[in-house]
C-alpha cells in the first residue's frame, strides 16, 4: 500500500534502457516473461498517444467504421477473416491476429507484436495502478501501473479512440486492443479500457480505431 503514497513525480522514473529495434520496453517482472513498450505504435514517448488502429489492420485511416473496414465486406455479418462463427461471416476458426494483420509486428518489426489478452489481464494484475492528469509534467491524463515486483513503470495515455472521421474521449479513456478475437462474437476483439475510477476488460467493435501497446515475448 505504501506505493500510493508516493507523489505523482516519483511515478515518472526512468523506464529501462533495453529496446528492440530502435523501440525501448520495460520488465515489469510479470510471470510469463513479456516485456512491454513504454510507448504506443506510432509514439516515440510515453506521452504521445501513438496510432488509432483498427482490429486486424496495420495501417491508419480517416474515418474507422465497418464499410471501411478491411476485414468485412461491409458490415459486422460479413466478415472475411478470423472468425467462429458463420453467422458473422466466413468462418476460419482463427482467434489469434498473424502477424501480417498485427501492428505492432507490421509497423516495429520481428519481435514486437500485439499482446493476447491473457497478457493483457497479467499486466492489470501485476501493477498497481494510479490515475494521474499530469504524467511526468506533460499535461496529458492516463493509467500508471508500478510493478509489484520490480518498482518498474508504466504509463497508458488515455488516448480516446477513432470513429467516422473523428476522436471520442481523448483525455478521458483509453482503449487498447489486444490480439484475441471475442470468440463469443466475432464481429468483436478483445480489449482493456480505462477512466480515471476503473479498468474495464471486454470485446469491443473490431473497426474502431484504438491504441496499440506492443509486446516482446522472453
Amino acid at each position: 500500500m505504501g506505493l500510493l503514497c508516493y507523489s505523482i513525480q516519483s511515478f515518472a522514473q526512468t523506464y529501462s534502457s533495453d529496446s528492440l529495434g530502435g523501440h525501448t520496453y520495460v520488465d515489469l517482472g510479470l510471470a510469463s516473461g513479456t516485456l512491454w513498450a513504454t510507448c504506443n505504435v506510432g509514439a516515440e514517448r510515453p506521452e504521445e498517444y501513438g496510432g488509432y488502429f483498427a482490429w486486424g489492420e496495420t495501417t491508419q485511416k480517416d474515418s474507422c467504421n465497418w464499410d471501411r473496414y478491411a476485414l468485412s465486406n461491409g458490415g459486422p455479418a460479413n466478415l472475411t477473416k478470423y472468425c467462429t462463427d458463420e453467422f458473422f461471416g466466413v468462418s476460419d476458426g482463427r482467434t489469434t491476429l498473424l502477424p501480417e494483420d498485427d501492428a505492432a509486428t507490421a509497423n516495429w518489426g520481428p519481435g514486437w507484436r500485439m499482446p493476447t489478452y491473457k497478457e493483457m489481464q497479467e499486466l492489470l494484475n501485476g501493477c498497481i495502478w494510479v490515475w494521474t492528469d499530469n504524467y511526468a509534467g506533460t499535461g496529458i491524463s492516463g493509467r500508471m501501473g508500478t510493478s509489484i515486483t520490480t518498482g518498474q513503470v508504466i504509463f497508458l495515455p488515455a488516448a480516446g479512440y477513432k470513429g467516422s472521421g473523428r476522436f471520442y474521449s481523448v483525455g478521458d479513456y483509453g482503449e487498447y486492443w489486444s490480439s484475441s478475437l471475442d470468440s463469443s462474437s466475432s464481429d468483436s476483439a478483445l480489449d482493456i479500457s480505462f477512466v480515471s475510477g476503473n479498468f474495464n476488460a471486454y470485446g469491443n467493435s473490431r473497426y474502431n480505431g484504438q491504441s496499440v501497446r506492443a509486446v516482446v515475448a522472453r
